[in-house]
């Protein structure tokens, strides 16, 4: 890993370059399972974001349907079928 940041991550570009060094030495100084953590903690966070998007726009929507639909957002339509037996287009 370098500590020059990809150009398209904006989320850096108002970052100093000392201050980009600092946040990836404690980076790499983190344990795994520590950034796994993280990693699931940002996961559950996106699925509520869609979630209630979906609740937004489906305001009669169900917990059930509204998980269904988020996951229906990230996974193909087989899948869909296949795993939770939930057709996505026959709920458009």
């Amino acid at each position: 890993m370098t500590d020059q940041p990809h150009a398209d991550l904006d989320f850096i570009r108002d970052t100093s370059p000392e201050a980009l060094s600092v946040f990836y030495e404690i980076q790499r100084k983190r344990p795994g399972c520590r950034k796994l953590i993280d990693v699931f903690d940002l996961s559950e966070g996106m699925l509520e974001t869609v979630k209630a998007g979906i609740r937004r726009h489906y305001p009669q929507a169900g917990e059930r349907e509204v998980f269904l639909r988020a996951v229906a957002s990230r996974v193909s339509r087989e899948l869909m079928i296949r795993a939770y037996g939930w057709d996505p287009a026959a709920h458009e």
